[in-house]
């Protein structure tokens, strides 16, 4: 089901079909290099489970990141609901095949997820969160309005916290 359209892209739910695609992305070792590690094929498969279980939850979660001139399917974006130092907010969230960063996909589809959480979801706030190191991923975060909230530490490692503000 597509949940949003931009000038390129389309966003839509995830399907278990989308194993093989997904994986090109979370089980890539420089794409997850800010993770505790790659996935494997049955971490993939509980990513797609999860987000199948938020979009009955919440509304919401990660959708694939479709290529509208040609089908290609170029990673995840969406909202999912986090534990972000101690308290659920919302966070927008991506993940873009590493041949097609630096392209602005992920910027693209952050921004519609950032206009879909205010107008369709009805937040007042969003949120994104990543390694202090994670640079790429805090540049779209900023490329979207995001600024610097806080610093959280979880689980050993120190995160940034990005908010935009509905205005």
């Amino acid at each position: 089901m597509t949940i949003l359209e931009t000038e390129r892209l389309i966003l839509r739910e995830l399907r278990t079909e989308d194993k093989y695609s997904l994986s090109k992305v979370l089980s890539d070792y420089d794409s997850m290099q800010y993770y505790d590690h790659p996935f494997n094929e049955h971490e993939v498969e509980e990513w797609i489970k999860w987000n199948i279980e938020n979009y009955a939850t919440y509304n919401c979660g990660l959708w694939a990141v479709i290529l509208k001139e040609d089908g290609t399917f170029l990673g995840g974006c969406g909202i999912t609901m986090q534990n972000i130092d101690g308290e659920v907010l919302p966070e927008i969230g991506f993940h873009i095949i590493k041949g097609y960063c630096n392209k602005g996909y992920a910027t693209e589809a952050a921004n519609a997820c950032m206009e879909y959480a205010f107008d369709v979801l009805g937040f007042e706030q969003i949120y994104s969160y990543s390694t202090i190191d994670n640079l790429p991923s805090q540049k779209v975060a900023a490329k979207i309005g995001m600024k610097q909230h806080n610093l959280f530490e979880k689980n050993g490692v120190h995160h940034i916290v990005q908010r935009a503000s509905r205005e």
